[in-house]
């Protein structure tokens, strides 16, 4: 029996293409069909046709608008057999063209002219608080960025099933709750934008900081977050946190190439060498946190974290940052969020500005409210403060308890490495 899968090349180009093109197909689909499900099925019904058929036929000059096309007419199919349908087949058949199988027409027809506007509709739906933040995060990878189950698993360390599970219930929860496939208008949009910006945001924390791996940072979970923020910041230019986020990211992403050493190990911030930032991605940071600014009345916790990172970005050496304007940053986040996470920041910041003893004060009350239970950054800034104190006996305790609680390998072993330092500087 032949074989008849497509050659190796077409099928990467497939692949590639489907990938790229999957958020704005299933939006599109997804308007149509009012059924985010519905319109995963039709993509990849798509997807089959285009492996059957641009092998023979060579890869159409405009793929996206040839797979909308597909779906599109699937999509009529679809509700062609479902006699309960005949309001909507009669709405989507004015759109489609009959002939769309052999795609002859210009294939800018077939696509919406609304993508930004179904785009939208997409993160917002995925990013539903009928849904639970892991789902969220789930669907959202998948549905807006393209990601296959197999890679959502493997960037988060769970089993393919697990996501695979959490995705179908999560598009169930949207059927049944009768989730509409719309941008929110007014007071709503207001009250649903935090949700898929903070989905955004813990998908990249988690590639900047991986919680769980053998590796100080999952680059590409950055990547594909930074590609969503710019998406978002695309589609609304004048959302001030989407441009702080967009800015946080930007800048936090020139460091990716100095936070880690040729063996792989973790390198901290006033460890780098900041010839190896990428002024490219900063500049691109500073212009959109200037544009969020400029745009901001009041200065949300997005942006209040790019101008920290913006600070950090803007000295030349890390005896030129200015600690003080640095502590005085925390401190607003601080009121803004009452974030523990964020009072041990400012306690790092006090340290730098004031003098070890000054966060160490802060550090204290935070361990003694026992405010962050078993977070292994606690103990790591602890052990720095009082290592700079030379408190070098407590500083090895409390990095040998940092690394019996991070589930980090790289930030283990930094930890051990930081222990052993405090025995090495202790007096003979």
């Amino acid at each position: 029996m032949p074989d008849v899968r497509p050659a190796r090349s077409t099928r990467v180009t497939i692949e590639d293409v489907f990938r790229s093109e999957y958020p704005r197909l299933v939006g599109a689909l997804a308007r149509m069909s009012s059924d985010l499900g519905v319109a995963e099925e039709l993509a990849q019904d798509a997807m089959v046709a285009a492996l059957e058929q641009w092998p023979v036929t060579g890869v159409p000059a405009n793929p996206g608008a040839w797979l909308t096309t597909i779906g599109k007419r699937r999509a009529v199919d679809l509700f062609r057999r479902n006699s309960r349908e005949h309001r909507k087949f009669a709405l989507i058949s004015r759109e489609s063209d009959p002939k769309a199988e052999a795609v002859t027409e210009d294939p800018d027809a077939a696509l919406d002219h609304d993508l930004g506007d179904n785009l939208l509709r997409l993160m917002f739906t995925a990013c539903h608080p009928v849904l639970g933040l892991s789902a969220r995060v789930a669907l959202t990878l998948k549905v807006v960025g393209g990601l296959t189950t197999d890679e959502i698993a493997r960037a988060f360390l769970v089993p393919e099933s697990t996501v695979a599970q959490r995705i179908v219930r999560a598009k169930k929860a949207l059927s049944t709750a009768a989730v509409p496939f719309e941008v929110p208008r007014g007071a709503d949009f207001l009250e649903r934008l935090p949700s898929v910006l903070q989905v955004v945001y813990l998908i990249y924390n988690e590639g900047y900081s991986a919680t769980s791996s053998d590796d100080w940072m999952r680059p590409d979970l950055c990547d594909d977050a930074l590609r969503l923020g710019r998406t978002l910041a695309g589609l609304l230019p004048s959302e001030p946190d989407v441009l702080g986020l967009v800015a946080l990211m930007e800048i936090q992403s020139s460091r990716q190439s100095a936070r880690v050493g040729l063996a792989g190990e973790p390198v901290l911030l006033l460890d780098q060498n900041r010839a190896d930032w990428d002024r490219s991605a900063i500049t691109r940071g500073l212009d959109a946190l200037s544009r969020a600014e400029g745009l901001a009345p009041v200065r949300g916790p997005y942006l209040l974290q790019a101008a920290i990172a913006a600070a950090h970005a803007r000295a030349a050496t890390a005896e030129d940052t200015d600690w003080r304007h640095m502590a005085d940053l925390y401190t607003e986040l601080a009121v803004l969020v009452g974030s523990p996470v964020v009072e041990l920041n400012r306690a790092v910041a006090l340290g730098m500005a004031y003098g070890p003893l000054a966060g160490l004060e802060l550090v204290d009350q935070l361990v003694d409210d026992s405010a962050l239970p078993r977070y292994h950054l606690l103990n790591s800034v602890r052990g720095d403060l009082l290592y700079k104190l030379g408190r070098f006996e407590e500083a090895r305790a409390e990095f040998e308890r940092a690394a019996q609680l991070t589930r980090n390998a790289r930030e283990r072993e930094m930890s051990l490495a930081r222990a052993r330092a405090c025995v090495a500087a202790e007096p003979r």
